[in-house]
Formats: C-alpha cells, sequence, structure tokens
C-alpha cells in the first residue's frame, strides 16, 4: 500500500493531466445538409456550429471529412475577403485561423465533418 503522501501525489498528477488534456483542444461533429454554407465560428454565442475556445488569438482549425462526399473550407475575414479548401472524403486539414477570421463549411451534396480548435504558436 502506498503512503498517504505519495497517493495524493499519484491523484494529483493523473488530475492534472486530465485538466491539461482537456484544455488543448475542442472538437465537434457536424453534420452537413445538401446546398449548405455553415458558420462554424465568428458569429457569437449560440449561433456558431463550433466553439472555438482560442478565437481571442490566433488558431488553428483541424477539420476532418467524415462523410461520403467532399465539401469546402472557407477562412474569411471581417471584409469578405477568403480562402477556400476543398476537402475530400477521409482527409483531415489544419488551417490557420487569425484572430477575428471566421471558418465557414460549405457542401454541396450531404457531408458530416469533425471539427477541433487549438492555439497557434505561429504569429502571422
Amino acid at each position: 500500500m502506498l503512503p498517504i503522501s505519495r497517493k495524493r501525489g499519484v491523484l494529483l498528477t493523473f488530475l492534472l493531466l486530465l485538466f491539461l488534456l482537456s484544455c488543448g483542444t475542442t472538437s465537434s461533429v457536424l453534420d452537413l445538409p445538401a446546398a449548405q454554407s455553415m458558420s462554424v465560428t465568428g458569429k457569437g454565442p449560440g449561433q456558431d456550429a463550433a466553439f472555438n475556445p482560442f478565437s481571442e488569438n490566433n488558431s488553428v482549425a483541424v477539420v476532418k471529412n467524415l462523410g461520403p462526399n467532399p465539401f469546402f473550407i472557407r477562412i474569411q475575414d471581417k471584409n469578405g475577403n477568403y480562402e477556400e479548401t476543398r476537402i475530400i472524403p477521409k482527409e483531415t486539414l489544419e488551417v490557420f485561423l487569425p484572430m477575428g477570421y471566421e471558418l465557414y463549411l460549405d457542401s454541396d451534396r450531404a457531408s458530416r465533418a469533425k471539427v477541433s480548435f487549438r492555439k497557434s504558436k505561429e504569429v502571422k
């Protein structure tokens, strides 16, 4: 049997590890209906499809196509300028999301996406 202080140390280490893992990323699985443009970030509480906890900084969005059809990832600034990237089924893309930019998923046919975010180390 472990002494009390060693048990506490093991428990605290385990809890710290769980906390760090839960703070590192968040993810959401989104169903994309046909002919749909979905704002994933940037519209405000209750309107975002996936919450980006790092929106006050530059971040990275990791988008995986879980569905049978391709769709587009669109990164848009507040002036409406955007970059668009096609993502095929089973593909995973990491996209840099500068502070203040919005992430959209655009689909012509029904699909499904998993989106997660992490804080970026890049300063662009």
